[in-house]
């Protein structure tokens, strides 16, 4: 072998098909499955796996080469991760192909109930498909009969989200428009047709009461959902270009904002105060531009990827670069998943690749836990 013919990890594999999201499967409805075969083994894994490294793990990645003739095929797909050997499936153990429609953004429900993907002219939802018959229960994806009118014919969706108690669903489009629905009656709360010339990201807060909307390089509006009104806009100060934002999800009542934003350093988090809307720090943390953001559920940790192929790993107590896997990817990051328990992430990106890396907490001391 030559010098160059190095062997990828067994946490990185390449599945075929461009990723522009990247979701784990909510550990409820893989419990559930996992009630229906044989309590003993659940409970030998558990006596015997570290606590927080349990159970079975799966991701849910969407994506496609679009509506051209490249035979490139447009899917969504389930991966299986395995946290003792860190490594992901060498093929996804499913994949549901979309046709000709490229599915952008996904989200998926926090209880399991299933997910919603933005088609180029609708968002569709599918649902998770249980081959009970088998020897080994096998999770899948299938289309709904379920049709999200008032999701039917409204043009490319580029950021959608559900609360994290899966109760309200928001949804923005390319042309501006903010939508946030009851879930699942989708009864209206907001429709705000000009929320900005473009919506590129949607973030709630972990008690579910505000909503921030990111506009195309800004500005940042967070909206108080009670009311459906513009609690603060926030804009560039410095000629910063905003690229993605996400609450903390230490839920302390101040609803601490991130914001991803490209400064005169380079990629950069700015760090504010929704309520007074004043900018309470800003954070260089890398040279290149910021191309995906992600918070852990414990909120202790960022991450962000880059156009390069980077991913970093930064602590939220003192914005100090926690880990950084240099060219984690060979094209750019489109998006990142922190695994529920915080201790994984997921990253992907449009050269077909899937990344998981473990999150190790590390003592003062040096050593790792």
């Amino acid at each position: 072998m030559g010098k160059n013919a190095i062997a990828d990890p067994p946490n990185f594999k390449k599945y075929g098909v461009p990723f522009y999201s990247v979701s784990w499967i909510p550990q409820n409805l893989l419990k559930s499955q996992q009630n229906q075969t044989t309590d003993e083994a659940s409970d030998a894994a558990d006596s015997s796996t570290p606590p927080g490294r349990s159970g079975e793990h799966y991701l849910t990645l969407a994506g496609g080469g679009g509506e051209g003739r490249s035979g490139i095929p447009n899917a969504v797909l389930i991966a299986h991760f395995d946290v003792a050997s860190n490594s992901l499936s060498d093929q996804p153990v499913a994949k549901l192909g979309t046709d000709s429609e490229l599915p952008y953004r996904m989200t998926l429900h926090p209880s399991g109930e299933g997910l919603i993907c933005a088609m180029p002219n609708s968002c569709r939802w599918f649902e998770w498909d249980e081959n009970k018959s088998a020897e080994i229960h096998k999770l899948g994806l299938k289309s709904s009969e379920k049709v999200l009118t008032q999701l039917e014919d409204v043009g490319q969706q580029l950021a959608l989200a559900f609360n994290n108690d899966g109760t309200t669903l928001a949804v923005g489009g390319e042309d501006g428009n903010l939508r946030v629905f009851k879930w699942p009656s989708m009864e209206i709360i907001l429709n705000e047709t000009k929320a900005h010339s473009t919506v590129k990201d949607l973030n709630f807060s972990s008690d579910g009461k505000l909503l921030v909307s990111l506009g195309s390089g800004g500005p940042c509006r967070v909206w108080e959902l009670s009311s459906s009104t513009v609690l603060t806009s926030i804009s560039s100060k410095n000629r910063e270009i905003f690229s993605s934002c996400r609450f903390s999800q230490i839920n302390d009542r101040n609803h601490v904002l991130y914001i991803a934003a490209m400064t005169d350093k380079g990629g950069s988090i700015l760090t504010w105060d929704t309520k007074t809307g004043e900018m309470m720090g800003s954070k260089h943390i890398i040279r290149d531009a910021i191309s995906a953001l992600n918070v852990s559920a414990d909120g202790k940790f960022l991450a962000c990827g880059t156009p390069s192929g980077d991913v970093v790993i930064v602590s939220s107590t003192n914005m100090q670069i926690h880990t950084t896997i240099k060219k984690a990817h060979l094209g750019i990051v489109t998006a990142l998943a922190f695994s529920p328990d915080s201790r994984a992430l997921a990253s992907v990106s449009l050269d077909s690749s899937a990344r998981v890396t473990l999150i190790e907490e590390k003592r003062k001391s040096g050593m790792c836990i």
